[in-house]
């Protein structure tokens, strides 16, 4: 089948490896061409292969998947990567973004989501469930709060270069996220017309065109 989206599947667990390559190749889109048990092994797989995506666990023997994804793409190649997990713990979830991984799933996800969130990245977004998203949120919020003078008296408004509001700064991490403005309107309760403001009040502000300027900017600032 042609245009078929290449997968390098890492995961110390046999069975577990088995169960999602059959749920991913169920997909006529999409094909399983390599597979390894560690960190180690997955650098090697993507150099030798150079998968569209790199779907790989955190905790394994001889290098963690965190790791892997952090050294992968320290080096010139096109693979995204997609961290399956069981843990939902924020400092997993934290350090692979910092480690630039496109995508964070816990393995209780459903079939639905897994393939929605390799689409997504195949296709130059990123994808983190509901729940992470929250976590990741939240913590945003925490790093502009600790950055808020203790004089300022307008809650509405935190300490950084672009006077983005708390909702401007929630906005942008779910935008940096890959959030279209009707999941952002339904994640937050709002008008997708209020998104659609919010979002280009703060882009104005950051003085960006697009959604590359805007993540720059972004890590240039802390938001990311």
């Amino acid at each position: 089948m042609k245009n078929q989206i290449s997968i390098v599947l890492v995961d110390d667990h046999t069975i577990v490896r088995d169960g999602i390559k059959y749920l991913l190749e169920e997909d006529e889109s999409l094909k399983v061409i390599g597979e390894g048990s560690n960190g180690l092994e997955a650098i090697e797989l993507v150099k030798k292969l150079q998968p569209d995506l790199l779907i790989i666990d955190v905790r394994m023997p001889e290098m963690n998947g965190i790791e892997a994804v952090k050294r992968i793409n320290s080096t010139p190649n096109t693979t995204k990567s997609i961290v399956l997990s069981m843990h939902d713990s924020e400092e997993y979830i934290l350090e692979s973004i910092n480690a630039n991984a496109m995508g964070y799933l816990l393995k209780d996800a459903s079939k639905a989501e897994v393939l929605k969130a390799i689409h997504t990245v195949y296709n130059g977004g990123k994808y983190f469930s509901g729940d992470i998203s929250t976590i990741i949120v939240n913590n945003l919020q925490k790093k502009a709060s600790d950055h808020t003078p203790s004089n300022t008296i307008t809650s509405e408004e935190s300490e950084n270069d672009y006077n983005l509001t708390k909702k401007e700064i929630e906005i942008l991490q779910l935008v940096l996220l890959g959030k279209t403005n009707k999941e952002i309107s339904e994640e937050l309760n709002k008008s997708k017309r209020t998104i659609e403001t919010h979002r280009f009040n703060l882009m104005k502000k950051m003085d960006v065109k697009n959604l590359i300027e805007l993540s720059s900017k972004a890590k240039e600032q802390g938001f990311i």
